[in-house]
């Protein structure tokens, strides 16, 4: 008899059925259900749970929970809301999340560092001039967070001529890129960064941490990119400082509440570029691909996958 699994979501439907239809196909061992199709007995004998940006509270709901496999890389609301469940909590690690992820950083550096936002400025007026070149080798870029996601973005800002200054919590060491860590670190990378691009976690400890203060680190004219999550950046003192001039640009793929309503300013901010929260769309064939795995492996073992650590958040 297959195991099975509940997939907890509040994805929509239309990538709900994406997601079932790559299950079936990829995970034949293994019966995959929503949870709302599971009955009482199905949800008391759950070990593993399959999440995708789920309601934490009907997580409580399978009480024999082992672990939860996030199909995300960003885990926050579970870490915060269920701190009294002792299951893991299983990230998505899958390696082409990395990859999406580097892609969509060397796009909007390049879009940054080739004045893509005054160049469409001008269209909009109708003007037609030309400003001035500047080489990738004089424009640095600042990564913050340097895990699998953050460390594959700055390697390959600097394979295409960009020097690079990596921040973390603790220690790394990238090829090719200049590392720091701790606070008199991100001060460092913050006032040496043309274009600093955020790749962090959200923990209590990165809630706000680019704030008023942090900000005015930057050199003037410096842009940003936010491709991790929106309470990162204290908004407010972002605006701030977009409007007084310190900052030339942002480009915010993500939001403190998401989607983001139709009458909040940002949308009509002449200094922000919005995205949906599309930098890095986990793929379903190749993150089945690792779950799959993952769920072999705990079944036949007992083995449970790497897990996230609760007290610092990821």
């Amino acid at each position: 008899m297959r195991p099975i699994i509940p997939f907890v979501t509040r994805i929509s439907a239309e990538e709900q059925a994406t997601w079932h239809a790559t299950f079936r196909a990829r995970m034949p061992d293994f019966d995959v259900r929503p949870l709302a199709d599971l009955s009482d007995a199905d949800c008391r004998d759950a070990k593993v749970a399959i999440v995708a940006n789920p309601e934490p509270a009907e997580l409580r709901r399978l009480p024999s929970l082992v672990f939860v496999q996030s199909l995300w890389a960003g885990v926050e609301r579970l870490v915060s809301e269920l701190e009294d469940q002792p299951f893991a909590i299983v990230r998505m690690t899958d390696p082409q999340l990395a990859e999406t992820m580097a892609e969509a950083v060397l796009t909007f550096v390049l879009y940054l560092h080739r004045d893509g936002p005054a160049y469409r400025a001008q269209q909009i007026r109708h003007v037609w001039s030309e400003r001035p070149y500047r080489p990738a080798r004089e424009r640095r870029i600042g990564v913050l967070g340097l895990g699998n996601l953050g460390a594959l973005a700055a390697t390959r800002l600097v394979a295409n001529g960009f020097p690079v200054e990596g921040w973390s919590r603790t220690p790394k060491a990238v090829a090719g890129v200049s590392c720091h860590s701790g606070e008199d670190g991100l001060d460092r990378v913050l006032s040496r960064s043309d274009i600093v691009v955020v790749l962090l976690p959200l923990t209590s400890g990165t809630r706000a941490l680019l704030d008023a203060r942090r900000l005015a680190r930057l050199p003037s004219g410096a842009a940003l990119i936010n491709f991790a999550r929106g309470p990162i950046v204290d908004t407010e003192a972002l605006v701030a400082a977009l409007d007084d001039g310190h900052l030339g640009h942002a480009v915010l793929d993500v939001f403190a509440r998401e989607p983001l309503p139709a009458d909040d300013p940002l949308w009509d901010h002449p200094g922000v570029t919005i995205l949906p929260h599309v930098s890095a769309p986990t793929t379903p064939e190749t993150a089945t691909r690792l779950v799959a795995e993952n769920l072999h492996r705990f079944f036949a073992t007992g083995m449970i996958p790497e897990a996230v650590d609760r007290d610092r958040g990821y």
